[in-house]
């Protein structure tokens, strides 16, 4: 159901799983990579504490796969590209099989960012979504204040003609407090009247 291997012009795409990925390896990005208090300042985890907190976060993306609940993978620039071969950020599409919903996610850490690498890998989860699951509709979401992830999501959903659905006022909750996200949607039919997808999954 969910391609082993996603290639885009810039960036290769795999399971974020213990077969693809380090743990140490991954634990040391996720909790002490330069800049990590930055990058996960607007994300629903803080930097990891321990190697099994990684551990386990891994052993979850294993499970939703084999549950057909959706699939992490593990971000790298592809050859040619600066830092070419290391984890450069991991991209989620969660499915939400009843509403025929897809949610888009993703992180980058903080030498990675400003490259467009967030337009192009949702391009290629795009056209994972409606091409190869046939689902309804991709939605994305950002805190309110994130003007950073603003920027970089009106792009990619404006290039495959959806829309901004609303600012939705305590719509999550993250270490006791409420959060206020901005949602955007792209349809199935808006994503195949602006041209479709990058063709990555073609092969």
């Amino acid at each position: 159901m969910f391609p082993d291997r996603i290639e885009t012009e810039r960036l290769v795409l795999e399971p974020l799983t213990t077969e693809h990925v380090d743990t140490v390896e991954f634990y040391e990005l996720c909790s002490s990579d330069p800049g990590i208090e930055d990058v996960t300042e607007y994300l629903t985890w803080d930097p990891h504490e321990t190697v099994r907190e990684t551990l386990g976060f891994l052993e979850s993306v294993e499970e939703r796969i084999a549950e057909a609940g959706g699939i992490d993978y593990v971000i790298r620039p592809a050859a040619g590209e600066d830092g070419a071969g290391e984890i450069a950020g991991a991209a989620a599409i969660l499915i939400d099989w009843d509403r025929r919903t897809a949610t888009l996610g993703t992180w980058l850490r903080k030498r990675f960012w400003g490259r467009g690498y967030s337009g192009e890998r949702a391009a290629a989860m795009m056209e994972l979504a409606f091409d190869r699951l046939d689902l309804d509709v991709v939605e994305v979401t950002h805190w309110a204040d994130n003007d950073k992830s603003r920027r970089a999501i009106e792009k990619y959903v404006e290039r495959h003609g959806g829309r901004h659905e609303g600012k939705l006022r305590n719509h999550d909750a993250f270490n006791g407090e409420p959060i206020t996200q901005h949602r955007y949607t792209v349809t199935q039919a808006e994503y195949e009247a602006s041209g479709g997808g990058p063709g990555v999954l073609d092969a």
